[in-house]
């Protein structure tokens, strides 16, 4: 049986464990969410959509890669919105990362989210400010040296270690953190 894209966040909410109160608020911000919409991956909806996004980690050291988001101006894992066919965030995610980065070969660490963040995006020209609600996931390349970054999304790119982000001054937000060490975490129990 065929699951509406709604019916497909329910049951992503419904099997995702929250790691802290902050990502427990947005999972219910989204829940509420799903009474308004009858798609809620559809940009259509003003308040916000959900949007799919994946970090991504080097299968042979465990680094990961972050850009920097020309239009955000900060530090990010590959992302956005969903194309019209696409009803799971995971799908969006994988395309997205495959498209930002150029990373021929990824793969999942996990095909369930590791993360789940509602974020306010600014307005922007004729677009109102927006909520994304971000399912995140991990994704492996065993190619990282295949990385070609779309120069239009990104100023610049990054693959890191936790203590890269201090050594080299990057400054990223608390649920960027959250995602990060899950995935580490998750990495380091499948190798």
């Amino acid at each position: 049986m065929n699951q509406s894209p709604n019916q497909r966040i329910a049951a992503l909410l419904a099997a995702h464990t929250p790691a802290d109160p902050k990502e427990a608020v947005d999972m219910q911000i989204i829940a509420q969410m799903l009474d308004d919409t009858p798609n809620l991956m559809s940009r259509a909806y003003p308040p916000g959509h959900v949007t799919g996004s994946a970090l991504v980690l080097d299968a042979g050291t465990g680094r990961f890669l972050l850009h920097y988001h020309k239009k955000l101006d900060r530090w990010l894992q590959f992302g956005g919105h969903a194309d019209a066919d696409e009803d799971d965030p995971a799908q969006t995610a994988l395309r997205e990362a495959r498209e930002e980065s150029g990373l021929p070969d990824l793969r999942w660490l996990s095909n369930a989210p590791l993360d789940i963040d509602v974020h306010l995006i600014p307005a922007r020209g004729e677009q109102p400010a927006h909520l994304h609600l971000d399912f995140r996931y991990g994704l492996l390349t065993s190619s990282p040296h295949a990385l070609q970054v779309s120069a239009d999304e990104s100023a610049s790119f990054a693959w890191l270690t936790l203590d890269e982000l201090t050594t080299k001054h990057i400054t990223i937000d608390p649920a960027l953190d959250r995602l990060i060490r899950k995935a580490l975490r998750l990495f380091r129990e499948n190798t």
